[in-house]
């Protein structure tokens, strides 16, 4: 034993002291190398190890868990979430307003800091939850051979080369191969989603490609249905294919659209307010000699431009719209999801539930001539009726066809299903006959008939019969079913007791064929994805064959099939163009699913993906935005943003729809805050070079902002235009950035004109000035969102009942506000009362001044009315930066 352990630890030094030695043999060739060379490279024998050797490797390959990060609850990890820029910049206007005594204003900003960094932080726990599922699934024991006899231990102390016992009943403790088998059927469902049990043997049929196919290999996490078998265990902890999932699950998750729009965003805030704070700083130090009061004049100027409020308007908005989408059949786990949902241009799925009811029904039971026949539908029906084994799928769909009376046939015996034969048969008596009926598959029954049933006559099975019962078998697996054959024979032995032997001489009776049936709402639901944008591609492990069938069937045109071994050997370049050109990819392993998502993100697409398998948990964390169902896996569900109460391709059209509402409306206050804080800050960067005095004080800036930011709040309740929704909707920082600078200067003009007609009309002081300023500026920043919240005449669209009223109660406050202490403390003097009727006049200019551009700048930038004047659709060919 001390010269096998230290014979491992001096090939693993030799290597890295850091690698453990499940790294240095893949699976794949531990399943396909001859039995002895396995025992060879794991040191291990037909009669396993004993305790004081297991102990010794155990240090060695470390124990049989999954690796779960532990929660490291540090200040450090909680600032990282200080990275965002708007949050740098939100952080910056606070300690401004603390300068400026604007405590309000700061304890605002920071409660916003606050609550958004530790939503974040609480999130990052999700990751972790979701590879704690998976250890959760696998604590149990299990059975090994230790010191030469059988021994039930804990499954951590597992490791590579033990020799396990597994029998109906049990869960697999470690991807393993199968050494010996009797009738041994594993359900590997929670990994591949075949809900079908899977036979296992010591022999390898065929080396696929997606390892869960190997017929000689077994997996951690999967349960025995039925037989016994000997393995030996291959891979433990996080080398199994579990154990990469749950590594996978707690890597960080590839940046999204939306969380790529926010950050750009943040980024052209900062360009903007770096230009804004130097420009304005230089010019009043040049013109005034000032340059504390100048840096300070400056850096207010930067906080009114940005959107305070953005982080609450956000949570607020997607909490909304949450709230909404529950009531459309849709959870939102995760709120920044939703922008993601909204954006969403292809949506990847598989075909099991989603076109398909995921349930095996009977749809065919017919001769040899393909005609309907009851008499093979009876006799199917008594088989599964009278048989007492494991009843499959296929037995149950036979049952609930059609209720059949039966009540004058008498059940004599049967000989059960084995998976050498691959059928089984009862013996029934009726009118006095005894009748052995068999099923099973097809190319094994056949084997037993000399005889063939035709048009109710029985005639000897010629080669012609041979040849047809052939074809019509292939015929039917072509168009997509699962087939079973049926054959009988009249016995006159009246014996009590069957066996194999009795099995011969049978009449070929017909076929049975089942599916898995398209859902009924599925065409309308394919129809309805198509008109909101969203292409829908179908990654399934099914053959060409079968997935064909069913997309013609419900009508989803097929721009091309490509096979999973086709999208192995692609290269990056070649699959790039594969995802784009083909909407059908079978036999696709896992991983060849999260390579085509990341390749069409990487295309330019927002990328959805509906899953339900612990397979598909990598996949849905690599999506934009990962969607799955209410009766998947835990771990799924886990990695999932958004979970649908029905796997119904309706449910997640309207929730799309409830996505694209939130988003749109959270755009609208992007959009619309930024245009015109930059108009302000623009007309007083302006006034800067010809005034004696500060146009507005910082308080008073400062002040402004946090009102118009008020009157934003009930934003997420706004009505949207149906033109706003009928397509995908994404980040589009350059027609933010162009709807900035467009409206932002008419802003500036008409505050210009205030500046003049203060100035020379009304020879004001700085005081009447800045109040008039500030009433001006917040009157029309807050009017003209009722406008340009709209691709409409401003009157078609009515915006909602509480941003309308919340809209009038700031006017009336900036109304009022000079006639208040409060106004005096931030230095406002009471206009005289010409002053209101000249106001009327050039808020109605502007607002008029606005409608008219609106429709420029549409016609500028080429928007069409089934666009958003800040979004960009249809962006699926760009590239993304």
């Amino acid at each position: 034993m001390a010269a096998l352990t230290d014979r491992i630890r001096a090939d693993r030094k030799l290597l890295n002291r850091e690698v453990n030695p499940q790294q240095l043999i893949g699976l794949e060739k531990l399943l396909t190398e001859p039995i002895e060379k396995v025992y060879y490279y794991l040191n291990t024998s037909e009669n396993g190890f004993t305790s004081e050797t297991a102990e010794a490797l155990i240090d060695i390959y470390g124990f049989n868990e999954l690796t779960v990060r532990k929660r490291k609850i540090s200040v450090l990890q909680f600032l990282e979430h200080f990275k965002n820029p708007i949050l740098l910049i939100l952080l910056f206007a606070g300690l401004i307003s603390i300068y400026f005594g604007e405590l309000v204003n700061a304890i605002i900003i920071f409660t916003i800091i606050g609550v958004s960094v530790t939503l974040d932080y609480y999130q990052e726990a999700k990751a972790d939850k979701a590879a704690a599922l998976l250890k959760q699934k696998v604590t149990t024991t299990a059975t090994v051979l230790r010191d030469g006899v059988r021994k039930e231990i804990r499954i951590s102390e597992i490791i590579p080369g033990d020799i396990i016992y597994l029998s109906a009943g049990d869960m697999i403790p470690a991807d393993s191969r199968i050494i010996s088998a009797k009738d041994f059927f594993v359900n590997q469902s929670s990994l591949t989603g075949e809900s079908l049990p899977v036979e296992k043997k010591p022999v390898l049929e065929k080396a696929y490609k997606n390892i869960t196919e190997y017929s000689n290999a077994v997996f951690l996490g999967t349960t025995v249905v039925s037989g016994t078998a000997i393995a030996v265990a291959l891979k433990t902890g996080r080398f199994t294919v579990y154990g990469r999932i749950a590594v996978k699950l707690l890597a960080k998750p590839p940046e999204t659209e939306y969380q790529r729009g926010l950050r750009r965003f943040g980024y052209l805030l900062l360009q903007v307010t770096f230009a804004l704070i130097i420009f304005v700083f230089f010019v009043n130090a040049l013109i005034r000699g000032e340059i504390l009061n100048s840096l300070i004049f400056a850096v207010a100027l930067a906080v009114g431009l940005t959107p305070d409020l953005l982080p609450m308007i956000l949570s607020v908005n997607l909490s909304s719209g949450a709230i909404q989408m529950a009531k459309k059949g849709v959870i939102v786990k995760k709120l920044a999801a939703i922008q993601n949902f909204g954006g969403m241009n292809v949506l990847c799925s598989d075909k099991t539930g989603t076109l398909t009811e995921n349930k095996i029904v009977l749809v065919k039971h017919i001769d040899l001539n393909g005609l309907e026949d009851e008499k093979v539908l009876l006799y199917s029906y008594l088989n599964s009726y009278y048989q007492t084994g494991l009843k499959s799928p296929l037995d149950e769909a036979v049952l609930k066809h059609e209720e059949l009376n039966i009540r004058e046939y008498k059940k004599i015996d049967e000989i059960p299903f084995d998976f050498t034969r691959k059928r089984v048969t009862v013996v029934v008596e009726y009118g006095g006959e005894r009748i052995l009926i068999s099923k099973g598959a097809p190319e094994e029954v056949h084997k037993i008939c000399s005889s063939i049933e035709d048009n109710g006559e029985v005639k000897s099975i010629s080669e012609e019969f041979k040849r047809k019962i052939t074809e019509k078998y292939i015929e039917l697996s072509r168009e997509g079913y699962r087939v079973l054959s049926v054959c009988y024979r009249v016995d006159r032995s009246n014996k009590t007791v069957y066996t194999i032997t009795d099995e011969r001489e049978m009449v070929f009776l017909g076929f049975i064929a089942f599916i898995d049936p398209p859902k009924e709402s599925v065409k309308e639901s394919i129809k309805l994805l198509k008109e909101a944008g969203i292409e829908l591609k179908i990654l399934t492990g099914d053959n060409e064959l079968v997935t064909r069938k069913i997309c013609e069937y419900i009508g989803l045109e097929i721009k091309g099939v490509v096979t999973g071994e086709q999208v192995s050997e692609a290269d990056g370049a070649a699959l790039a163009r594969i995802v784009e050109e083909n909407n059908i990819f079978c036999r696709v392993t896992p991983a060849d699913k999260e390579r085509i998502i990341t390749t069409l993100k990487g295309n330019g697409h927002v990328v959805g993906f509906l899953g339900d398998g612990i397979n598909d948990a990598p996949s849905l964390r690599s999506a934009d935005v990962g969607i799955s169902v209410n009766n998947a896996v835990d771990v799924a569900k886990e990695a999932a943003d958004i979970i649908l109460l029905e796997k119904r391709l309706r449910v997640l059209h309207d929730g799309v729809i409830e996505g694209r509402k939130t988003f749109t409306n959270t755009l609208k206050y992007i959009a619309i805050g930024v245009s015109s804080n930059f108009g302000n800050m623009f007309s007083v960067a302006g006034a800067s070079f010809f005034l004696p005095f500060l146009p507005m004080l910082p308080g008073q800036i400062l002040l402004n902002n946090l009102l118009y930011d008020a009157a934003q709040i009930p934003l997420p309740t706004d009505n949207v235009d149906r033109e706003f929704v009928e397509k995908p909707r994404r980040w589009s920082i350059s027609e933010i950035r162009n709807a900035m600078f467009y409206f932002g200067p008419i802003s500036s003009i008409f505050d210009f004109l205030t500046f003049f007609i203060m100035l020379y009309f009304f020879n004001a002081t700085p005081a009447l000035f800045q109040t008039a300023w500030f009433t001006e500026s917040l009157i029309t920043q807050t009017l003209v969102v009722y406008f340009i919240r709209t691709s409409r005449l401003f009157y078609k669209s009515r915006p909602s009942k509480p941003l309308l009223a919340a809209g009038l109660t700031v006017i009336a406050v900036a109304l009022t506000l000079p006639y208040t202490i409060i106004g005096e403390i931030f230095g406002f003097t009471i206009p005289p009362p010409i002053f209101y009727p000249v106001l009327a006049l050039i808020v109605a200019a502007y607002l008029i001044t606005v409608e008219v551009a609106k429709k420029k700048f549409y016609k500028i930038y080429k928007y069409k009315q089934a666009n958003s004047k800040i979004y960009e659709s249809n962006m699926s060919a760009q590239p993304r930066i």
